[in-house]
């Protein structure tokens, strides 16, 4: 049986790792803003389909950390491996990002564009679905990477 109260800090941890907003993440995986908020305030259990829903539109989440706080998240990484009550360490986080763009002192092969588009697009966090840039006067462009 899952444990409610672990359950909602597992999903709350989710929302900090995405930097998502409880109606953002509601939107994200197609389901109502209210359900989700009965169900981070306790009032409401996780549904199968819930459940589903974020493992379909996160992959990277592992079930059986979702469900029960065993096994790690994002998948195959320790990042964050979770008991009910333990917290991320800080350090256990990368803080600095690939370098894809500083050149060596000996470097002498061009990087072909086709091989640095796919270095971006799998990063250490899993592959990025899109990239979304906003503009000062409020516009905003849409990338999908191929």
């Amino acid at each position: 049986m899952v444990n409610t109260d672990d359950f909602i800090k597992r999903l709350e941890l989710l929302l900090d790792y995405y930097s998502l907003s409880a109606s953002a993440f509601a939107d994200t995986i197609g389901i109502q803003r209210s359900g989700l908020s009965h169900l981070l305030s306790g009032r409401n259990k996780p549904s199968l389909d819930f459940i589903m829903k974020i493992t379909e539109r996160y992959p990277e989440v592992n079930l059986y950390w979702l469900l029960n706080g065993k096994g790690t998240f994002p998948k195959d990484s320790p990042l964050l491996e979770s008991t009910p009550s333990a917290s991320t360490p800080a350090e256990s986080i990368p803080t600095e990002p690939l370098d894809l763009f500083s050149k060596s002192e000996d470097y002498t092969e061009e990087i072909k564009q086709e091989d640095l588009h796919k270095a971006i697009v799998k990063n250490t966090f899993g592959e990025i679905e899109s990239i979304v840039v906003f503009y000062k006067d409020g516009t905003f462009k849409n990338y999908h990477p191929q």
